[in-house]
């Protein structure tokens, strides 16, 4: 089966998303189911949305399961078999959808397929070591990984390989932060391959998928799940001693950063590099990614 407008399907996890979720969706062509998990438990979010849209199904979450997790949970409602997994954040260019459509029938075999970011400041994949170039800006190319704010999986592949049956296409230790990197890695250790479609754009607006009036809460919570979950996906494939190495930098920085925003009585820095701490240190100990943004319903 090829990828169409009948046969793929939308996948957002949204929370306290009100204020981006609207362009979100009116960005994708209306012949598109799309599935919302909303991890805020928001009834009324979910009346609105589904009343407004004929091709949306709000799922709400009992408690914010995180990314990974509500993808998951977004994909058992999957039928086609084609997802895209998106942020609420992200908004497609006019026609992108239909240029990954038109462009999937180029190639021969992949696992995911990704439009690309407009902002060329920060490309939204990772080239394999041996690439170094592209060859045009219209022929799809091969990349070691894409981030998860905008991917095109494959489920009928996926659903073949061993590991990625049951719906867990995405470790769900991670709350947030790099279970994109660890889904493509593990592909790409299976020689599975992942394009990105330079005619498919898109824009996202980074950061702001949480409705700005919880921005501070927000960012405390992403300074604690970063430093979490970078040393989990280096332990997780490179061993622990690697893992440390590759965080020593950081917990040197936040150490210094913490005192120094100490003394200087600026306690909004001092919360954030306490964050980055507290979180690389329940990592290390093998605590799960427990903390939550503290944010009223």
């Amino acid at each position: 089966m090829s990828i169409s407008r009948q046969n793929l399907s939308v996948v957002i996890v949204t929370f306290k998303s009100d204020e981006v979720i609207d362009n979100c969706i009116q960005s994708i062509p209306e012949q598109i189911k799309i599935i919302i998990i909303d991890n805020s438990n928001d009834q009324k979010f979910k009346e609105k949305i589904e009343k407004k849209y004929n091709n949306v199904k709000c799922v709400l979450s009992t408690h914010n399961i995180g990314m990974g997790p509500g993808n998951n949970l977004g994909l058992r409602y999957v039928t086609t078999d084609y997802a895209i997994i998106l942020n609420p954040d992200v908004i497609f260019e006019d026609n992108s959808i239909q240029k990954i459509i038109d462009e999937s029938q180029k190639i021969n075999s992949f696992a995911i397929l990704a439009p690309i970011s407009i902002d060329k400041k920060y490309p939204n994949y990772k080239m394999h070591k041996k690439d170094f170039s592209r060859k045009d800006d219209h022929t799809p190319f091969k990349v070691k990984s894409i981030d998860g704010y905008a991917m095109v999986l494959n489920l009928n592949r996926l659903n073949k390989l061993e590991s990625f049956e049951n719906y867990k296409y995405f470790d769900e230790n991670f709350f947030m932060y790099l279970e994109n990197d660890d889904l493509c890695k593990r592909l790409v250790e299976k020689n599975e391959n992942i394009f990105v479609i330079p005619k498919s754009k898109i824009k996202h607006l980074g950061g702001k998928a949480v409705n700005i009036e919880y921005s501070q809460e927000i960012e405390f919570s992403r300074n604690w799940h970063w430093m979490w979950s970078k040393f989990y996906f280096s332990k997780k494939h490179y061993g622990y001693s690697i893992a440390f190495l590759k965080v020593f930098n950081n917990l040197i920085s936040a150490k210094i950063k913490f005192f120094y925003y100490l003394i200087t009585f600026n306690k909004f820095k001092r919360k954030i590099y306490k964050m980055r701490l507290s979180g690389l240190f329940n990592s290390m100990i093998g605590k799960k990614s427990f903390y939550r943004p503290k944010i009223d319903n």
